[in-house]
């Protein structure tokens, strides 16, 4: 068998086990198979064939190392109770100064704290802000007349 018929060989087997082990590894290495393949050709030398497969695997392993991170770190949107910020909100039940209240988002009621540590009476709209633990973090939204926020509610 010839030498580029065996680098061949290594490189298609390694693409094959990419499949069953998507670790971007074996890939590296089934390219630089097929690589230094196509280059024994010309090169007759199997210590630096050996070189070659090296080098190709290894800068191949680089390239889609940082092809992977790019793929990878692109995340969809927030999940769970992250997913909510940014919505708005009806204070269900008062929020004191820097104490709980609740508000109903999206059919759902949460405990809440106001995030400037103010108090917002029941029937206020409010933004969710953030998250801290397992309250929402609120303000007064834009649609909120500013001095209700700082009134207790009359009902």
């Amino acid at each position: 068998m010839l030498a580029w018929q065996i680098w061949l060989i290594i490189g298609i087997i390694c693409v094959i086990i990419e499949i069953f082990d998507p670790m971007f590894f074996f890939l590296s290495l089934g390219i630089g198979g097929i690589l230094t393949g196509a280059l024994s050709l010309i090169i007759k030398s199997t210590a630096l064939q050996i070189l070659i497969f090296a080098i190709i695997s290894f800068l191949a392993f680089l390239s889609k190392r940082k092809l992977g991170k790019k793929i990878l770190t692109h995340h969809g949107g927030e999940t769970n109770v992250y997913a909510l910020k940014g919505k708005h909100a009806i204070v269900v039940k008062t929020i004191e100064k820097n104490g709980k209240g609740y508000v109903k988002v999206g059919g759902e009621e949460w405990s809440a704290i106001e995030a400037n540590h103010g108090t917002i009476p029941e029937g206020s709209k409010v933004i969710v802000v953030g998250v801290d633990g397992n309250k929402l973090l609120v303000e007064l939204s834009a649609d909120t007349p500013a001095e209700q926020g700082d009134q207790p509610d009359s009902v």
